[in-house]
């Protein structure tokens, strides 16, 4: 498959293309990274001439740039790169005028689809019509894929009809972030955790995704998902597989994506008998954000609602490595801080000598932090400084590896540059295959299919909370507990 020569935006005048994509792409061009040749296309419904556009372009990256690569003149220069059609590819030759642009002869091309996903497959179908869809393309799709397991396999159909599998780049964001491939590094390069990763172990594992922000502008899209569609099944069911995989054959695509499958076929489903002891859905209502007063969910919408906003799940791995493991996750809005966290329980000493002497010890913990900063943390027990001779004072202690402090002058970079990198590489890595895709909605489904039959409704939740009460007592019931 030969490199592309030319990367194609479609929804090029949405938010995400403004927020992320044209930064990620200014970056990697400012330092040298993209090939000098490559093309940009931005494309979308609107009618925009190209000086309009470029204006939109410049104007993102004042306000987005790095400040050590923000420059008025390269950022002039970057804009002026871009070209703009008017494209619509729900219409009768809705292509052709990006057919025009990029030429008869078409140019390998990466078609970077930060559209509806109900677009990805009206998209692909008419790239194929006007010619545009050969064997040297690519194509990065955003999540959401689907709504629910049936929707996906849609979606994925509609895809596979034009391109094959090693031409498609399904994106989580999250796995461009540092922490999350230094979770590879963490658990692969180094001989000291792997003997204790699993039952033997691990007593339990936290995974949380907390956000502060309400709807904001995302109100048609949130009231058709809810949290669990939203965050849960793919930002953090792509963490659990990182976390519970088996050792991969090597670092490549194939050998990685084989094993985080693996750990999502073995999710067990949840049902209307186990949901209430295992689940526990919520929905914000009025509250203090951020330090300033916030409306609740159904008064921010406008109506009543049965959407989750929050969702607590304990979910088990059936397997030998994890049996008996219990993994919390959760995810919410309006929650108390924005934080993604893994937290890794070790279990205790199996004997404390320290015991008698009035010395407590709290089981080992890994950290890993992903947001609002990237670090990694293991807290030990260790003795407090002093003579006393009634026995030593233990205190729990963390190593803290801060990547902001050991990589001073490494510029903490947008997680989309990562990806849109290794796309226009062909190394499909950090991205997720459609059977992984697949099996976290068949998870997901079940919590789903499980709180309808069990007529289960959101709790309420203050919002700058932790979430209802009842989620703090989920990891309790099994003698466990949040890290806060």
């Amino acid at each position: 498959m030969s490199a592309p020569t030319t990367l194609v935006l479609f929804g090029a005048t949405g938010d995400l293309a403004q927020r992320m994509l044209f930064p990620a792409l200014y970056h990697l061009w400012r330092e040298g990274r993209l090939s000098a040749g490559l093309r940009f296309v931005g494309a979308a419904r609107s009618e925009l001439s190209d000086d309009s556009f470029r204006g939109r372009v410049a104007d993102s990256l004042s306000k987005r740039a790095a400040p050590q690569l923000a420059d008025d003149a390269a950022i002039r220069e970057f804009a002026a790169r871009w070209c703009y059609v008017a494209a619509d590819a729900e219409k009768p030759d809705g292509l052709a005028p990006l057919k025009s642009a990029l030429g008869e002869s078409a140019p390998p091309a990466l078609y970077y689809l930060a559209t509806a996903p109900q677009l990805f497959g009206p998209i692909a179908q008419a790239l194929a019509a006007a010619g545009l869809a050969g064997r040297d393309t690519r194509v990065m799709v955003e999540k959401p894929i689907g709504r629910d397991l049936a929707s996906s396999m849609l979606v994925n159909d509609a895809l596979a009809a034009v391109f094959s599998e090693e031409q498609i780049f399904r994106v989580d964001h999250y796995l461009g972030k540092e922490t999350v491939q230094n979770l590879l590094a963490l658990r692969f390069g180094n001989a000291l955790f792997e003997p204790l990763w699993g039952a033997q172990g691990v007593a339990y594992v936290e995974i949380t995704v907390a956000e502060t922000v309400g709807l904001e502008d995302r109100a048609g899209y949130y009231e058709g998902a809810g949290a669990l569609r939203d965050m849960m099944q793919n930002h953090v069911l792509q963490l659990l597989a990182l976390v519970a995989m088996e050792p991969p054959a090597s670092i490549d695509a194939p050998a990685i994506r084989n094993e985080k499958v693996k750990v999502l076929r073995c999710l067990r489903p949840l049902t209307a008998a186990s949901v209430e002891k295992l689940a526990v859905a919520g929905q914000y209502g009025p509250g203090t954000s951020d330090g300033q007063s916030v409306r609740g969910y159904a008064d921010e919408l406008g109506r009543a609602s049965r959407t989750e906003t929050f969702a607590a799940v304990r979910a088990d791995i059936e397997n030998w490595r994890w049996a008996g493991v219990p993994f919390y996750l959760r995810t919410g809005k309006r929650m108390a801080r924005r934080f993604t966290e893994i937290v890794v329980h070790f279990r205790p000493v199996p004997h404390s000598i320290f015991e008698r002497a009035g010395g407590r010890l709290s089981p080992n913990k890994l950290i890993l932090n992903l947001q609002p900063d990237e670090d990694i943390q293991l807290t030990l027990m260790a003795k407090e400084p002093g003579l006393e001779q009634d026995g030593a004072r233990l205190r729990e202690l963390p190593l803290d590896l801060s990547l902001a402090q050991a990589f001073p002058d490494a510029r903490r970079r947008i997680a989309y540059e990562r990806l849109l990198l290794d796309a226009l590489a062909g190394n499909q890595t950090l991205f997720v295959r459609r059977d992984e895709v697949e099996a976290a909605w068949a998870w997901v489904d079940s919590i789903y299919a499980a709180w309808a039959e069990a007529e289960v409704a959101p709790r309420p939740y203050a919002s700058g909370s932790f979430g209802p009460s009842a989620s703090i007592a989920l990891p309790e019931r099994f003698g466990h507990s949040w890290h806060e």
